[in-house]
């Protein structure tokens, strides 16, 4: 299964555009956004830099287009994970468990909207929109999995904390045990959850 830190293909009404966008995220995500320039990304590419900047006319609108890019595998890949488990509960856990797969990769860098938040935001607010949207969305998926599941939104605030939080650690030590860890104590908030309804039924 392609992972987050992987590059995948996706559908684009201009091939071009595409060429550049995954060219783009392998060199921003392998070494930063700061660190990729223009001629980096024209020769990875192979393109002319009149072309490159006819596609697109500034950094920062190919940096957006690869959070585009990077979004959207992100919601395609966990929203698959989470489809194959039968159970409302074993949905849940199925975060955690991508997140496993993901983090034991050779090109696990992180996540890419905290990179580029952590970069860029200073400078340019709509990379700073895009990275917020982003989790949001998550947050948004976790609420509306945990409600399925019969517990509440605020659990699923907790799980998302729980997955951002072992995402962030498993970049930054190079652990990649963080999914698993983080898995046990999303089973301990279910059960939690779980035995106080049980208990406040009359």
């Amino acid at each position: 299964m392609t992972r987050q830190g992987d590059a995948r293909r996706h559908e684009s009404a201009d091939p071009l555009r595409q060429v550049i966008i995954e060219a783009a995220d392998e060199l921003y995500y392998a070494n930063g956004f700061r660190a990729v320039g223009m001629d980096a990304l024209r020769q990875r590419a192979g393109v002319s830099l009149k072309r490159l900047y006819t596609v697109f006319p500034s950094k920062e609108s190919i940096v957006l287009a690869v959070l585009d890019y990077r979004h959207q595998i992100w919601a395609d890949e966990i929203a698959a994970a989470v489809a194959q488990q039968a159970t409302p509960r074993d949905r849940l856990l199925a975060i955690y468990d991508y997140l496993a797969g993901w983090f034991r990769s050779d090109s696990f860098r992180g996540c890419v909207f905290i990179n580029a938040f952590g970069e860029l935001a200073s400078e340019s607010p709509a990379v700073a929109t895009k990275a917020a949207d982003h989790k949001r969305d998550f947050r948004r998926y976790m609420e509306r999995l945990a409600t399925e599941a019969g517990f509440s939104e605020e659990l699923g605030d907790q799980l998302m904390l729980l997955a951002e939080g072992a995402q962030t650690t498993a970049a930054i030590t190079g652990d990649s045990s963080m999914a698993l860890k983080a898995r046990r104590a999303a089973e301990t908030l279910l059960g939690a959850e779980a035995s106080a309804q049980a208990q406040s039924v009359p």
